[in-house]
């Protein structure tokens, strides 16, 4: 979303560059006060057009499934974990749901740093410590039976390992893309599918057989496999910008920018919260017991293989990632809605199966039409750390709001469910803002 950008959302690679536009941009950043030094045309060499295809493309989305799969797939089966350590720890909904949104929290909110460190060339550092965090989280966590220890091991620790490996990969795998971008994107989304169901049904296997313990450590063996994997192939294409801003705020100068990011802010702050409290509704308002409610989170994230790459091909082939973020978007709204009326067993897997695509889609579609609001492949990693960063704050307070508000009404969960509604369906009306702020009143417009 740069000054010049066009409206299309998969425009061509920048193959020349405007010193007038640049210097203009170096201007802004001294307005704003940016943390950094005056970039020069020459301090950035152009990588020529992104192959949009390709073996070492293709495996860049491999890289970006996998480490989606771990950091996104984990995060996103805490739904698990939330009605486990609640009487494992004996703890409040509430207290434990800040484990999970600590988690995302960080991951989000460190995107700003990571992304920028992308930028300047220092991927493979912020990877592997990301890689290291991630894997000592799991295996801390095995070994941790207080509150305070599981919140710092896999809230703390995980969370940091995750942010380092999630915006980098992101960052690194849409260069390589154009026309193609969103279907990219999409692929790499997915993985927090596989990842959703591959770690809940391991947890709802092993727990009973080798205990909570020796499953922590199966997660950390099995993530390590994986990140290894990553590290060897992973490859960032774009040359490293050693100057430029860690933020930019002349980006909010743009009224679609900034819309975006305090409608996706609210918007966030009410999605996560059938991720996290679908297994303990079920038990406590529907009455199944606690192992038929993971069967409820492995369709929740199991869904996502279809609702998170069906409409990245949709917004490549046809309308634009933004068009189809709204779609999902008010899905999701509806049915955050219709949550309050389920009272059966039947009614909560139909409703289960829905939310299951459309949330997944507004997640998978989140990141995708991120990475095309600039066309500026320099100032990539730092635009989509920015928004990350804001919606860090979202997802940080979302879901404990959730519980607090679930304690409030004795335990029923009505209150949460409206707030949850509510704030998406406000953060929809500020992203139609932003469509409109870039399109104008115009309705078929593929952006």
């Amino acid at each position: 979303m740069t000054d010049n950008s066009s409206v299309e959302a998969y425009p061509e690679a920048i193959t020349e560059f405007d010193e007038k536009t640049i210097n203009n941009e170096t201007i802004k950043e001294k307005k704003w006060g940016i943390l950094s030094k005056s970039q020069s045309v020459a301090s950035w060499k152009d990588p020529g057009p992104p192959p949009d295809g390709g073996a070492l493309a293709w495996t860049q989305v491999l890289v970006g499934h996998l480490i989606i799969m771990n950091t996104w797939g984990y995060m996103n089966s805490f739904g698990i974990f939330q009605t486990y350590y609640v009487d494992f720890l004996n703890r409040s909904d509430s207290d434990v749901s800040w484990i999970g949104s600590v988690q995302v929290f960080i991951v989000f909110f460190i995107g700003t740093f990571t992304g920028r460190f992308t930028d300047a060339g220092y991927f493979r550092p912020v990877f592997v410590v990301g890689t290291i965090l991630s894997v000592l989280g799991m295996f801390m966590a095995s070994i941790s039976t207080q509150y305070y220890q599981i919140f710092l091991a896999q809230g703390i620790c995980c969370g940091i390992g995750n942010g380092c490996l999630f915006c980098p990969a992101l960052s690194v795998t849409s260069t390589y893309f154009a026309k193609r971008k969103m279907l990219a994107v999409g692929i790499c989304a997915c993985g927090s599918a596989t990842g959703g169901l591959i770690f809940t049904v391991m947890f709802q296997h092993l727990l009973p057989q080798i205990g909570y313990g020796w499953t922590m450590r199966v997660f950390g063996f099995f993530t390590l496999a994986c990140l290894i994997i990553c590290n060897i192939l992973a490859r960032p294409r774009v040359p490293p910008r050693k100057t430029g801003p860690l933020i930019e705020l002349a980006a909010f100068k743009e009224p679609s920018y900034t819309l975006f990011a305090v409608g996706i802010f609210l918007t966030f702050w009410g999605v996560y919260f059938a991720f996290y409290y679908l297994s303990s509704f079920g038990v406590a308002i529907i009455n199944i017991s606690q192992e038929e409610s993971l069967t409820f989170t492995l369709i929740l994230n199991g869904l996502g293989i279809i609702g998170r790459p069906l409409p990245a091909y949709l917004a490549d082939r046809y309308t634009g990632p933004m068009n189809i973020l709204l779609v999902v978007t008010l899905f999701s709204i509806i049915c955050a809605f219709a949550m309050i009326g389920v009272t059966s067993i039947s009614g909560l897997y139909a409703w289960t199966v829905v939310y299951g695509i459309v949330g997944n889609g507004l997640q998978g579609m989140f990141p995708a039409t991120l990475s095309s609001l600039t066309t500026d492949l320099q100032k990539a990693g730092v635009r989509m750390g920015m928004i990350f960063t804001i919606v860090s704050f979202a997802v940080l307070t979302g879901p404990p709001i959730a519980g607090v508000l679930i304690t409030r009404d004795n335990g029923r969960y009505v209150y949460a469910q409206l707030f949850a509604a509510c704030s998406m369906l406000v953060g929809f009306c500020l992203l139609c803002a932003a469509r409109l702020a870039k399109t104008g009143k115009v309705l078929k417009y593929k952006i």
